[in-house]
């Protein structure tokens, strides 16, 4: 459950290192963003010298967090951390080349079909 004000990790390698969502989009209500859904982020922390830099206005996709995903067979899935991945804004495509741990197969589903060949593992 990721809301306004919640700070995620950034799992590539576009240069920001930490960002802080600010709004979750799809409608003018909607509080919490889970997997698949798309948020508007400031970086906080990056690195220097890259594409991304610190204060950057960003589209992010969640693509872990910490409350239980609950599958259509029943199981669970449940990540240690709230993490993210910086797409364009236009595209469904990340602006980074690689993206680091895993990934569920929720997101091939929803149509990120670059995010996960990119992907080292999918769960």
């Amino acid at each position: 459950m990721i809301q306004e004000r919640s700070i995620l990790k950034v799992a590539d390698n576009s240069g920001a290192k930490i960002v802080r969502c600010f709004r979750v989009l799809g409608g003018g209500r909607k509080r919490y963003a889970e997997i698949g859904e798309i948020i508007i982020a400031s970086v906080q922390v990056a690195e220097p010298r890259k594409q991304i830099k610190k204060k950057d206005i960003v589209r992010a996709l969640v693509v872990r967090q910490r409350k239980p995903l609950r599958r259509s067979d029943g199981s669970y899935v449940r990540f240690g951390d709230n993490a993210v991945v910086i797409i364009d804004k236009d595209k469904k495509e990340p602006k980074a080349t690689r993206i680091f741990g895993p990934i569920p197969r929720e997101i091939k589903a929803l149509g990120y079909d670059a995010i996960t060949s990119l992907a080292e593992e999918l769960v």
